[in-house]
Parts: C-alpha cells; sequence; structure tokens
C-alpha cells in the first residue's frame, strides 16, 4: 500500500499544489473559475474524443469490464437514490446525491498511468467512455427533476458526454484521426490532467458538511467503500484477470468529480454542500485509492 501511495504521490502533489496557489498567491477564485470552465468546456473534452477514438480495444474484449463497471455505477446510483429515506433537505440531496457515483475522471487517467502504463490507461479510457454519459445521465436527472429542468435538454448539453458519444461513434466507423492533429489532442489532454488536478486542490473546502452529516456520511460511504467493493465482488464474480481488475478498481475507487461541483452550479442546486463533498471525497481518496489498489494486486 505505500508503494501505491508513492506512486500516486504526483497527481496528489498537484491537488495541494492547485490548493496553495489559490490560498498563498494572488491567483484567487476568478482566476480559478475561468480555469475550471476551460479544463471543462474544452480540454477535457478533448482528452475524452481523443481517448475514445484511438483506445485499443474491442466491445468483444471488454465486454465483461463494462458489465462490471457498469453494474458498479448502476449499484452506486441506487444506494445514492436512498439517502431520500433519511429526509435530509431536498435541495441539497438532490445536488449532493452525485458524489456518491460520479468520478474523477482527471485523477483515473493520471492515476492509471502511474500504475498501471498505457494498457490501463486504454482499459478505463473504455469505462470512462460508457460510465460519463451513464453517471452524468444521473446526476442531471437528479438535479432537473428537483430544480424542474429538461432532463434531455441539459444532458445535449454536457461536453463530456458530447465528446465521449462523438469518439465512440468515430472508433465504431474505424475512422482515424488525422496524424497531424494528433499531437493537439496529446497537448490539451496532458494540459487537461494536469489543470485539471490543480482545480480540484484549488477548489477544496470543508464548511457546511455538519448540516446534514448523516447524508454527508452515506453518500460518501458508497463513493469509496461500497461502490469499490462492488466492482470488486463482480470482478470475481466475472473472472476478470488481473489488469482488468486494477483497471475497474482505479475506475471506481477514486474521488467524486470535482465538475459536480459546476454541474449543482449552473442547475441551481447546493453548490456550496457539493464543494465541500468533493474536497472530503479527494483526501478520502488519498486512503482508498492505494487500498484498493493494494487488493488489486493480491
Amino acid at each position: 500500500m505505500l508503494h501505491n501511495a508513492l506512486l500516486l504521490f504526483p497527481d496528489f502533489a498537484l491537488i495541494a499544489l492547485g490548493y496553495a496557489l489559490m490560498h498563498l498567491t494572488p491567483l484567487q477564485r476568478d482566476v480559478w473559475s475561468g480555469v475550471e470552465r476551460l479544463v471543462y468546456h474544452v480540454l477535457f473534452p478533448a482528452l475524452l474524443f481523443s481517448t475514445s477514438v484511438r483506445a485499443t480495444y474491442t466491445l468483444a474484449s471488454a465486454s465483461a469490464l463494462v458489465l462490471a463497471g457498469v453494474g458498479a455505477l448502476a449499484a452506486g446510483m441506487t444506494l445514492a437514490w436512498a439517502s431520500r429515506w433519511l429526509r435530509a433537505d431536498a435541495r441539497r440531496t438532490a445536488s449532493g446525491m452525485q458524489c456518491a457515483f460520479r468520478f474523477n475522471s482527471y485523477i483515473i487517467l493520471a492515476v492509471a498511468a502511474s500504475v498501471g502504463g498505457t494498457q490501463v490507461v486504454s482499459l478505463v479510457g473504455v469505462l470512462i467512455a460508457f460510465g460519463v454519459p451513464l453517471s452524468n445521465a444521473g446526476a442531471v436527472w437528479a438535479l432537473a427533476r428537483q430544480g424542474g429542468q429538461g432532463l434531455w435538454r441539459e444532458l445535449m448539453r454536457n461536453p463530456l458526454l458530447v465528446a465521449t458519444a462523438a469518439g465512440l461513434a468515430v472508433h465504431a466507423l474505424g475512422w482515424q484521426l488525422p496524424q497531424i492533429t494528433l499531437p493537439i489532442f496529446d497537448r490539451l489532454g496532458g494540459a487537461s490532467i494536469a489543470l485539471g488536478l490543480m482545480t480540484v486542490g484549488a477548489g477544496l473546502r470543508l464548511q457546511g458538511l455538519h448540516e446534514d452529516w448523516a447524508l454527508s456520511a452515506w453518500l460518501l460511504a458508497i463513493r469509496h467503500a461500497l461502490l469499490p467493493l462492488t466492482a470488486w465482488a463482480l470482478a470475481s464474480a466475472l473472472h476478470l484477470d488481473r489488469t482488468h481488475l486494477l483497471a475497474l478498481l482505479v475506475f471506481t475507487a477514486v474521488p467524486t468529480a470535482s465538475s459536480a461541483y459546476v454541474l449543482a452550479m449552473r442547475m441551481g442546486g447546493d453548490g456550496a454542500y457539493v464543494a465541500s463533498l468533493v474536497s472530503l471525497s479527494t483526501l478520502l481518496g488519498a486512503v482508498s485509492l492505494p487500498a484498493f489498489i493494494a487488493l488489486a494486486g493480491r
């Protein structure tokens, strides 16, 4: 586990750097808000599109992995929906539910490269390609239902979903990106991971979690324990090999998506509460990720 923690040190160091820059330099919230929008609307969609197009997989070879990943996400969404029985504030619950099953793709790709190289990056790319539409649909549905907004309109405007769908379509058709464009996507992708991790750090704040502590504890327990344990059980049932299991546990044990805050704010949710959940989830990920990566190596 210590070895895994050291492998992940550069990624969490970038998160710490973002926090330090936010609080110790003139680069305040207005700067990071612009960076966050750039990553969310341009850099990260470019990375997802490129990863989806260039992934070295076929649906047949990745079918068991996808089944396990989708099954784990579905279980996480079901458990998150059960949080309504806690009878916490409805707006806060609808906003926070997404934190139980959404995943931070910046951290997934960075960690996959650190612990498994290009093969694991390719496999988590498959999971991201299927997981982004599913998790975004679940998040948007909860907020749209609470806020009275149109689900399909919100989904069609989501840049992560649009980029992933476009990449899958190009991949399915067997098309190739022009060679001259590949360095452009590589540079955009590299920038998205580094800047994405720093924006996670810049957004860290833990105020407001005590107001609905039972809701917070339940949602974070799903994200950092129940969801990856479900993935591990499904991987065992489907007899996934060690490499596929590693990709699956990286995918399911990461902190929640930093873009959950952006979505909550844009759709009229409780953005401050979501920001606090994302922050605590990021800190918990420093423990859960090495632990579940170690489980994959057993």
